[in-house]
């Protein structure tokens, strides 16, 4: 991917959608210049149509995590079948001490597994805010990548929390969507999971008038939603 390109159009706006849509990333990923017209306008020349250039970078720590990031790639039939009996294996292991004896269900996927569990006071699991689930789903992402070459995903969910916690999280984005719009000042949201983060930008990408973008960190991260410029 290219790091900076110059774009064009008969705006600003559709200038850096242009590069965004080149780039493939979000308006939050990129560094922007609004570049000058070199070309002298002459008295005849009025008329022509308008050319907004601007420069587009992407963000030296974006460029960086895209490097850096594992790709995630379809496992075998064996690789997915070894993974379940990893996971398995283990949450037999712990499910009279740590599960309370709490029913589990294990779903191959062809990126990985997965896993639910339910039926049990496993309140201290979730933790706060989901904490204790996604260092749990860590664990199960170690256990099932064992003796295994490709990265094995493994997505974790306790007594439904993930569908309540998005429900929860949408709901957010709208009413700080709102609170942004009528205050014209920007909001700073708590520290989230990547996963949080994500649902976040995805309910607040279509709308018109506010945009958001991650900063800070891990685990620190935090996401700002403001006027769109």
């Amino acid at each position: 991917m290219e790091k900076s390109i110059i774009a064009e159009g008969k705006t600003t706006n559709e200038a850096i959608e242009n590069g965004l849509k080149q780039l493939k990333v979000t308006k939050n990923m990129v560094d922007i210049k609004v570049l000058e017209n070199e070309e002298k306008r002459s008295f005849f020349s009025i008329l022509a149509p308008r050319v907004v250039k601007v420069e587009l970078t992407i963000k030296e720590h974006e460029e960086k995590s895209k490097k850096t990031e594992k790709p995630i790639i379809e496992l075998s039939e064996e690789e997915q079948e070894k993974a379940k009996q990893n996971v398995q294996k283990f949450l037999e292991e712990i499910s009279c001490t740590l599960l309370n004896g709490a029913k589990y269900e294990i779903e191959k996927t062809k990126t990985g597994l997965n896993v639910n569990i339910t039926e049990g006071n496993l309140g201290f699991l979730i933790g706060y805010r989901g904490e204790t689930l996604y260092a749990f789903q860590n664990i199960l992402t170690a256990v099932a990548g064992k003796n295994i070459e490709n990265r094995v995903r493994v997505i974790l969910d306790i007594e439904g929390y993930k569908e309540k916690r998005e429900k929860t999280l949408e709901d957010l984005a709208e009413k700080v969507a709102k609170t942004v719009i009528k205050t014209r000042k920007s909001v700073t949201l708590e520290p989230m999971q990547p996963y949080e983060r994500k649902i976040i930008h995805s309910k607040l990408q279509d709308n018109d008038k506010v945009e958001t973008k991650s900063i800070g960190e891990e685990p620190r991260r935090r996401i700002v939603i403001s006027l769109k410029k």
